[in-house]
């Protein structure tokens, strides 16, 4: 079941584990480490995927938090974005409202779908209120993280209701 809009939001506001300081660090720690692709009207989501990751053991990298990051999207904010989603084991699209109709997040998925095995791009689909679901369409052709009946977080394979993976596990 897609993660409600309002659990990350809820999320943003719990403690966040220790983060490392480097990427090298975070793999000698064994960590899983990520690209999070998202829009950036979707800050208080954001963090709140950043906590839920971290506490399943996940080092996720978010662009605005990089501050050798250009401040204002040039040519050295697409370079660093494409050298950051090879470097990092996972690339995760937080598919909202925001990040579908965003500009950069399609191109960045397109990007890493040519750069990564597909069995590393992985789709957080989510829900508001309404039930409206987010994550249609060409994203359904990827694995999914999702909250499982038991709590925490799984990666499914498209299609798949059961048997999915923990995130911890992999």
């Amino acid at each position: 079941m897609p993660i409600s809009i309002d659990a990350i939001r809820s999320a943003a506001g719990q403690v966040k584990k220790a983060a490392h300081r480097t990427l090298q660090e975070a793999k000698a720690s064994n960590l899983a480490t990520a690209f999070l692709c998202h829009s950036h009207e979707d800050a208080d989501l954001v963090k709140g995927i950043i906590n839920m990751l971290a506490n399943e053991g996940w080092d996720v990298y978010v662009d605005w938090e990089d501050s050798a990051m250009p401040a204002a999207p040039e040519r050295e904010t697409a370079l660093r974005i494409q050298q950051k989603i090879v470097e990092l084991k996972y690339f995760i699209f937080l598919a909202t409202p925001n990040s579908v109709g965003s500009r950069w997040c399609p191109w960045e998925i397109g990007y890493a779908n040519g750069k990564k095995h597909i069995d590393q791009i992985l789709i957080i689909p989510t829900t508001d209120r309404s039930g409206v679901w987010y994550g249609s369409e060409y994203l359904q052709l990827y694995r999914r993280i999702d909250q499982a009946d038991q709590g925490g977080l799984a990666v499914w394979s498209p299609g798949q209701s059961r048997g999915g993976v923990w995130v911890r596990s992999l």
